[in-house]
């Protein structure tokens, strides 16, 4: 018995310390998952965190050899220079589960592609396609059993990198970790939302950052968006920073307008995201034979179609968000229903039932947007 006792404890240990290998990395699975903790009818959007993470160095001018580890904290310096000078950028995408049970990434691509724009922006180093997306892959794969099947629920899968050379002085750093790690999450917003035109605070400037998914430019919409939530709203609609004047995009998603049956987009810029959904949304709405204009749109053209009724929809649309009813926008202290918020027959809804179907499987991918794991 005892060395019968003792083989299962040294296989238990063989196991705890399995090192498997890819192209670019190694494996170390983690010895108790624990998924069995989690509620998954009850998800907090980000709260809860699957079994394992990948982590990635970069110094000497290279990419060192990567990992996949259990889910952990960090060890850095105080000195690590993300802290004092910001450089770091992140992304977000999802996995999601079909009818027959299997997993697939929504886009990954465009992502990828544009974490690398966002790199490049902050003066950071690119990370190569093809070990990006082997790694996301393998990641999900190693924890497929965390992706939601509930009909609002997904994986959400967080990449992200942060500048770790220990000096303090402004230049870029020569150190760097990209590290992605994810969350089963549910619905982001319970319900429509309440957004307010913001006239006096920027978002994002001509010649700045604001096309990147770099973090401080969400630090700097936190205190507007604070002052927002406490007038009643649960979003900001940015305007540009030259006038005040043009519509261009929400706090976590971009924003679409229906202006007498057609679908409004403001056109990307330096100043705006380029939303994977957006193009993903706008895509459909062409299939759907939807007219659809990607233009500048004015606060007096919105204050107008409101007062008239043109604007029968206003909704805004992100990963985290999928697509969110507009239910009221206020512009310069004036509360303006939007009429088709919670229409069955709206376009937003029949284009969130289009967009959720491709990724969950229900129907054609016509344009190869899942890719299977």
């Amino acid at each position: 018995k005892k060395s019968e006792l003792r083989k299962t404890l040294n296989d238990s240990l063989l196991n705890i310390n399995m090192i498997e290998t890819s192209s670019f990395f190694d494996i170390q699975k983690t010895e108790t998952s624990r998924i069995s903790q989690v509620d998954f009818t009850k998800l907090d959007f980000g709260r809860v965190f699957s079994d394992h993470m990948f982590l990635m160095e970069f110094e000497d001018g290279a990419w060192q050899r990567g990992k996949i580890e259990p889910y952990g904290p960090f060890t850095m310096s105080p000195a690590s220079m993300v802290f004092h000078y910001g450089q770091a950028i992140f992304e977000g995408m999802k996995a999601y589960k079909t009818g027959n049970g299997e997993v697939s990434l929504f886009r990954p691509g465009m992502n990828i592609a544009r974490f690398n724009k966002s790199a490049h922006r902050m003066c950071m180093p690119e990370v190569p396609e093809d070990l990006f997306m082997e790694a996301l892959a393998k990641l999900v794969d190693l924890d497929k059993d965390w992706v939601p099947s509930d009909a609002e629920s997904s994986l959400y899968i967080r990449p992200f990198m942060i500048a770790t050379d220990s000096y303090v002085g402004v230049r870029a750093s020569e150190k760097y970790a990209f590290s992605i790690f994810m969350c089963p999450v549910g619905a982001y917003y319970k319900g429509n939302v309440r957004v307010k035109v913001e006239r006096k605070y920027t978002r994002a400037t001509p010649g700045g950052t604001g096309y990147a998914k770099a973090a401080g430019n969400y630090a700097g919409s936190l205190y507007p968006s604070k002052l927002a939530r406490e007038e009643g709203y649960d979003q900001l609609l940015w305007t540009d920073a030259i006038h005040h004047e043009y519509i261009e995009e929400s706090g976590t998603m971009n924003a679409m307008f229906v202006i007498d049956g057609v679908l409004v987009s403001p056109a990307t810029s330096d100043t705006i995201l380029e939303g994977v959904t957006r193009d993903s949304v706008i895509q459909l709405a062409q299939d759907l034979q939807i007219p659809v204009e990607i233009r500048r749109l004015s606060i007096t053209e919105l204050r107008s179609g409101l007062e008239s009724g043109k604007v029968k929809e206003a909704f805004g649309v992100g990963t985290a968000a999928t697509i969110t009813p507009i239910s009221e926008i206020g512009i310069d202290g004036i509360n303006y229903p939007v009429a088709h918020a919670d229409s069955a027959n709206s376009i937003a809804n029949t284009l969130l039932q289009e967009l959720d179907g491709i990724r969950r499987g229900k129907r054609e991918d016509h344009h190869g947007w899942n890719i299977p794991i």
